[in-house]
């Protein structure tokens, strides 16, 4: 899945806000709608069946409300650019799809209208992924309601785990027991892929160790890479190639899609792997079908370290003429059966965690792991606006490089990153 943080335009939000002559919602409301229009932006390929599901969610829209809807699909490559340039020009949608790592930067830009009290009067708090709701929060008001969300997990070849009599890790002990295992057993393989080139892979070992990416502190955001937890779990991620050789040097390079591909080839047993992948591995390779697992990624000693949920909200825009109407249509799409049919669809989870439950409850080594990680270990990068910045300087991948290619100590690194994300977040 891609992750969709992309760095502020030149014309950045606040100041192309500032250009905006439109007028917030309308102070009457009102879910009755005939005779109005809502105007929606959702993102092109997604769900194969796009289209198609939004007949079904307009013409149920309008049974509801009486309104019609407007649908538009906008490409995630320009989608950034088309917001700034609508918030200049007061065209923004009444509703959009924002990615989890755009919800802060057009809150912060005073793009969004809060639905904090929309969430709050139909109960629904409660029911909703945390790491969702940590996303689409900005100064305690959410205004992103969480749509729907894929996370990473350790994806292993279960063939070769039962080859080799062994079970799923369950602590960083066990991933090392079985990569020793793998390596001797079959040491073509890569027992365990550690890409240089991927941000959201090393996260979970700086949380499964107690530590944190980074913390808000006042006014400012502190990173947490050079703590002694963070510097312990990425210690422990990169140690998985250069101390016991279980990834290559050719990894050093990789982006996830480079693990895909060699998982697909059967060339890895071990990696991090998001749940949208394993489809994508058995259109590549039909062969692997029925032979690899998935399984909640271990904290140090047991228990599950948080990932990074990568998704999207629906946001409301300040310039919706009628935004309990655009509430409305949210609640439609991010609950119930809907919500459902579009996780079905799309390969990705809901963002109710009711709707999780049957599926946490599957059988299916490709299904339960995943779901039990979105809700019982997901987790949100920083929720600042300027962490698209840091994301855009490759801050994490440059420090995770410079170890795997020894060009740095896992101490000198980290510091670096750190002082690094400390200057981009803060604006020096």
């Amino acid at each position: 899945m891609k992750q969709r943080a992309l760095p502020i335009a030149a014309l950045g939000l606040t100041a192309a806000l500032a250009l905006s002559a439109c007028a917030g919602g309308s102070e009457d409301g009102g879910a009755n709608g005939e005779g109005k229009t809502l105007d929606v932006w959702i993102m092109q390929g997604t769900n194969p069946n796009s289209e198609e599901f939004f007949e079904e969610v307009s013409a149920a829209f309008t049974e509801e409300t009486g309104a019609e809807l407007n649908v538009e699909f906008v490409q995630w490559a320009d989608a950034h650019d088309r917001f700034v340039t609508s918030i200049a020009g007061g065209t923004t949608p009444d509703v959009a799809e924002t990615g989890t790592t755009w919800t802060a930067e057009f809150a912060d830009a005073g793009a969004l209208a809060p639905i904090g009290e929309y969430v709050d009067g139909e109960d629904l708090r409660g029911d909703l992924v945390e790491g969702l709701v940590e996303s689409g929060t900005y100064e305690e008001e959410l205004y992103g309601m969480p749509w729907y969300a894929g996370v990473r997990s350790l994806v292993y070849r279960a063939d070769v785990f039962e080859e080799l009599g062994l079970d799923a890790p369950e602590s960083w002990d066990d991933i090392v027991a079985a990569g020793e295992v793998i390596k001797a057993a079959k040491p073509e393989m890569i027992a365990f892929a550690v890409p240089g080139d991927a941000e959201f892979p090393v996260y979970p070992w700086v949380w499964g160790a107690g530590g944190e990416v980074a913390e808000q502190d006042g006014d400012e955001w502190v990173s947490g890479l050079d703590s002694p937890e963070a510097q312990e779990g990425i210690g422990f991620y990169t140690g998985l190639a250069t101390e016991h050789g279980f990834s290559s040097a050719g990894a050093t390079t990789w982006k996830e899609t480079e693990v895909l591909d060699s998982f697909a080839a059967g060339d890895v047993a071990m990696a991090l792997m998001g749940s949208w992948t394993p489809s994508a591995i058995v259109e590549k390779n039909p062969d692997l079908e029925g032979k690899f697992a998935a399984a909640p990624i271990p904290g140090k000693d047991g228990g599950i370290a948080p990932s990074v949920l990568g998704g999207s909200h629906l946001s409301v825009f300040n310039t919706a003429d009628d935004t309990d109407l655009a509430w409305e249509f949210v609640k439609l799409m991010t609950t119930g059966e809907f919500a459902e049919k579009w996780g079905s669809q799309s390969g990705y989870f809901p963002g109710q965690a009711s709707l999780l439950e049957d599926t946490m409850a599957s059988d299916d080594p490709l299904v339960a792991p995943f779901a039990t990680q979105l809700v019982e270990g997901g987790a949100s990068v920083p929720v600042t606006p300027k962490y698209g910045a840091v994301q855009a300087k490759k801050t994490t991948n440059t420090a995770i490089q410079a170890i795997l290619s020894g060009q740095k100590t896992v101490e000198q690194a980290t510091a670096d990153a750190a002082a690094e994300m400390d200057s981009i977040m803060n604006g020096d």
